[in-house]
Parts: structure tokens; C-alpha cells; sequence
């Protein structure tokens, strides 16, 4: 399955744990958030799928995804729940979910249920991104220079879709560290330069800009056709 970008938000620690190993497992970029207030923080970044948990220490789930709903937002979105009445199915789905599980559920349904979302091409994300003069395509996960395929190690290609997906914006290196290197942020402080420069070398000198003292910049410009 192509790797997609979740929004994870749920404030049960140990599922919040679990759910993001076990998608990170799949392949997944995950982030993860316990409050409505961290996942405010990131309104406008790209995401592929909203998994949304109702009660929240501080508002409603359901509540929250009403309203991006109706600020335009389309992107697919699962309710995570332990209400199981009928009711509340038929509010949650009303509300602007798209899918609606009731926990406990086992994680496979879950992977499941994000695959139906790909095969009904729900995804937020355009098919092919640009890097300079790169084409990526994320369906495929492979990239092109000129029409040239290029091979890019999974560390590489996080960065190159991390970067291609904010065209135009200054993303930080503390930023691209958590999208792309995680974990391992914290013990290769120089990890992420290192791709970078992998990156330039491969895809061209002029394909990621650096910002000097605050990270590093694609240009905007229009999917290829």
C-alpha cells in the first residue's frame, strides 16, 4: 500500500502508542496528538487521512472535524470510538466521517479501512508532486529527473515528499526531523543534512533550497500534467 501522511488524535496513551508503531509498521508517516489544541497547531499541513478519537480532554473530536468540514477541509477522516449505538454511528457520519470504528478494534481493521480510503482515491494528496525538476509520484513512490527514473533510499524520498508537499514555505530542521527521521533525530544530529545533500546530488543542486538559520524551501509551482 502507498505510504500516506496521518493525522492521529487520541489522548489514550497506550493506543496512541500502539496505532502509530503499528502504522509507522506500515509504512506511514503518523503524527500523533492527545488535544484538540496540538492538532489545531497544524491546521493547513497535508494529510492523507484524519483518524479522530470523539472524547478529547478538551472538546469533542466529532465537534472538531464538523468544523473543519465546514471550513472546506475534505480530507477523508475515520472516527476511533467507543460508542457503539446506532445513533452515534449515524451522528459521527453526519457529522463529516467518513468511516466510523468502534473500539477495542484489532489494528489490521484499521489498515483495512485506510486501504478502502486509497481505493477510492480519497486521498488529499495530488498523485505527482514536483521537487525542482523532479517529478514524484506517490502512488508509485518513484521519482524522475528529466524522465529519468532515480533511486531514492526511504530516508531520501520521506524528505523529498515532506519538502514537495509545502511548496513555497520554509519547513524547519526541527520539523523535517520529526516527518523524516523520528526517533533517530535525537541521535544523528547531522543525519538530516546528509540527506539533503544526497538529495541536491541526485536531484539536482537547485532542488531544495536552505534558508540559512531556518530550514530549507522548495519552489512553488504546478503539478505536471
Amino acid at each position: 500500500m502507498p505510504r500516506m501522511r496521518l493525522l492521529l488524535l487520541e489522548d489514550d496513551t497506550i493506543l496512541g502508542e500502539g496505532l502509530r508503531d503499528f502504522l509507522r509498521s506500515e509504512g506511514h508517516v503518523v503524527d500523533w496528538f492527545a488535544s484538540l489544541r496540538e492538532a489545531d497547531a497544524v491546521i493547513g499541513e497535508p494529510y492523507d487521512v484524519l483518524l479522530v478519537d470523539w472524547q478529547l480532554p478538551d472538546g469533542s473530536g466529532l465537534d472538531w472535524l464538523s468544523g473543519r468540514r465546514r471550513h472546506g477541509d475534505t480530507t477523508p477522516a475515520l472516527m476511533l470510538t467507543a460508542r457503539d449505538r446506532v445513533a452515534d454511528r449515524v451522528q459521527g457520519l453526519d457529522a463529516g466521517a467518513d468511516d466510523y470504528l468502534v473500539k477495542p478494534f484489532h489494528p489490521e481493521e484499521l489498515a483495512a479501512r485506510l486501504r478502502v480510503v486509497q481505493r477510492r482515491g480519497g486521498s488529499a494528496a495530488a498523485p505527482v508532486l514536483r521537487l525542482g525538476a523532479a517529478e514524484l509520484d506517490l502512488v508509485a513512490r518513484s521519482a524522475r529527473v528529466d524522465g529519468r527514473p532515480v533511486d531514492l533510499t526511504a530516508r531520501e524520498w520521506a524528505l523529498a515528499e515532506a519538502l514537495a508537499r509545502r511548496p513555497g514555505r520554509i519547513v524547519s530542521k526541527a520539523d523535517l526531523d520529526r516527518l523524516v527521521l523520528g526517533a533517530e533525530a535525537e541521535v544523528q544530529s547531522n543525519a538530516l543534512e546528509v540527506h539533503v545533500s544526497n538529495l541536491r546530488r541526485k536531484l539536482g543542486r537547485d532542488a531544495i533550497e536552505t534558508v540559512r538559520g531556518l530550514g530549507y524551501r522548495v519552489a512553488a509551482s504546478e503539478p505536471p500534467p
